[in-house]
């Protein structure tokens, strides 16, 4: 499908009344509708036309709408179906509709707007399925053709003492690794854009309810959210593209927090105890890494307790280095002889059979360890279990993280700010959030509207995606700046890529996807707020 072209969507409803009000808001919403008055038509356009989506009323006259939507599923896996419907409006009846194989469930009448984003939301998923599918469409032959090439090094290799053939071995593990990272990056990009709007819009929900009950719920829902944004920070971590942000870090507070994924992921043969020294001074440290590094040395931990055992976690400062802090994850499992724990740093180095380990958890959590400017011990006996302490730089107690999100949020002054993000979702939580507290908001989905816009507004501050289609944030920059040689510019960004990042953007300051409405206000009014000193006249001067 080439951009521009409008999506179709097959409208399947008997009732000529009802059908006509979904056509209608669905033309409304840019879609191209096709309409069938029956599950046998339905059928037919389907297999005539294919369309991305179906749009699937439950009561239909010869065949119901279930029987019609497993069928779709069953020979077009690729249609997304939204059954609808006025009748059956019971969660039972939205459990057998999802059984059936729809990939949602919308109780009719639904709000014109509700409906397009109903479909909206689909094609996105769609749209992902689309690129896994081709991903492993082509991932297998590329795996054999770099496998066959592979084999021929190794042949010549073999001519050439050992110390080449763990090098080529090393290769080969590190460019499958490479080929992951890939694919979790992107994965990790797509999934930051959609959770900026999740939890841009469920902490406006959580701060403005009235009712215990909403509140409740969206407050619920908002730490679920934040956990999907921890998910993507460890994706960016496994494919080594995020550089570490450091700063400072309550690690007990930390250490509390990932209790709860610890609890699951370690399951209910091994226990959990924490043994916290309150008196321990922050950590310079990069939270999301952390949590990383610990998850890493309690799954460890639990392989090497087969039969179950307990895992305890310490704080305490270190008494041979005031300047540290340590961090111990202990546990009671079969330990290490002398010459593993010499090998145990090592990358792709593992004791586990072949398929349970790839030896990397170690080494991932020494680098990104060395990286905060740590440091990491082990210490361990057959028989007796191991403890592995983490050396952390300590620094000043930290600030309240929480502070920019549950403080009060300082109001704009009607500055004009152009809003650019070619993601509607986002764009639309930052040009309506921004409007309601005070700032002239202008938005552009692209470049060349942007720069089109920024003619007539003169804006006082830019707001951009780096990474949108066509033309990239940095280079619609560089073009407004010939417009505006001294605007301010704030970017946004789920681009998982730091290092290109930086190169691009050089020292503009930067908003990393998912962020709050609060941190997005703090950003704004920083930015703006170094501009007005830069142009501050010292008293006793003259301009």
């Amino acid at each position: 499908m080439t951009k521009g072209e409008k999506i179709t969507v097959l409208n399947v409803d008997d009732l000529e009344s009802q059908r006509y009000v979904k056509t209608r808001d669905l033309h409304a919403g840019g879609f191209e509708v096709i309409e069938a008055r029956t599950g046998a038509e339905a059928l037919r356009l389907v297999e005539q036309h294919k369309p991305p989506v179906v749009l699937l009323d439950v009561q239909l006259p010869d065949i119901s709408g279930f029987e019609v939507c497993a069928f779709i599923k069953k020979k077009w896996p690729e249609v997304m179906v939204l059954q609808t419907s006025a009748t059956f409006t019971t969660a039972d009846d939205r459990v057998v509709g999802l059984n059936a194989g729809a990939d949602s469930y919308l109780v009719q009448p639904a709000e014109p707007l509700e409906l397009a984003a109903a479909i909206n939301a689909l094609l996105r998923v769609r749209n992902s399925e689309d690129a896994l599918r081709a991903l492993n469409a082509t991932l297998d032959e590329q795996v054999r053709v770099r496998t066959s090439e592979l084999e021929e090094a190794n042949r010549q290799l073999r001519q050439e003492v050992a110390q080449r053939k763990l090098a080529e071995t090393a290769l080969l593990q590190a460019q499958k690794m490479e080929a992951v990272g890939q694919l979790t990056g992107g994965l990790a990009h797509d999934f930051n854009n959609l959770l900026t709007a999740v939890v841009g819009n469920l902490d406006m929900i959580r701060s403005r309810a009235t009712e215990p009950r909403i509140a409740r719920l969206a407050d619920n829902a908002f730490r679920a959210a934040e956990r999907g944004s921890k998910l993507t920070a460890q994706l960016l971590a496994f494919s080594r593209t995020q550089k570490l942000a450091t700063e400072a870090v309550d690690i007990n507070r930390l250490i509390e927090g990932t209790y709860e994924l610890l609890n699951q992921s370690l399951g209910a043969n091994v226990t959990i105890k924490t043994n916290l020294d309150p008196s321990a001074p922050s950590v310079i440290a990069d939270g999301n890494q952390l949590e990383v590094s610990i998850l890493n040395l309690a799954i460890n931990a639990r392989d090497a307790m087969p039969d179950g055992g307990t895992l305890t976690i310490t704080t305490a400062c270190d008494e041979q280095d005031d300047r540290r802090v340590v961090l111990s994850v202990t546990d009671t499992g079969t330990g290490m002889p002398p010459d593993v724990i010499a090998r145990a740093f090592d990358p792709f180095f593992t004791t586990k059979p072949p398929g349970k380990g790839t030896g990397l958890g170690l080494s991932q959590v020494y680098g990104l360890v060395r990286q905060m400017g740590g440091d990491v011990e082990i210490n361990s006996e057959v028989g007796r279990g191991t403890s592995v302490r983490l050396l952390l730089r300590r620094t000043a107690p930290a600030q309240d993280v929480e502070a920019a999100s549950s403080g009060t949020t300082e109001s704009g002054h009607a500055e004009r700010i152009l809003v650019v993000d070619d993601d509607h979702d986002v764009r639309g939580l930052m040009t309506s959030f921004l409007s309601e507290i005070g700032y002239a908001v202008h938005e552009a989905d692209h470049g060349a509207a942007a720069l089109a816009i920024q003619k007539s507004v003169n804006p006082q501050l830019m707001i951009i995606d780096f990474s949108m289609p066509g033309t990239n944030g940095a280079e619609v920059v560089k073009a407004a700046r010939i417009i505006q040689p001294s605007l301010p510019v704030l970017f946004v960004s789920g681009y998982a890529d730091s290092a290109a990042l930086e190169s691009a953007m050089g020292s503009a300051p930067f908003l990393r996807k998912p962020f709050r409405p609060a941190e997005l206000a703090l950003a704004v009014r920083t930015a703006l707020e170094q501009v007005e000193s830069q142009v501050t006249v010292p008293e006793g001067s003259t301009k």
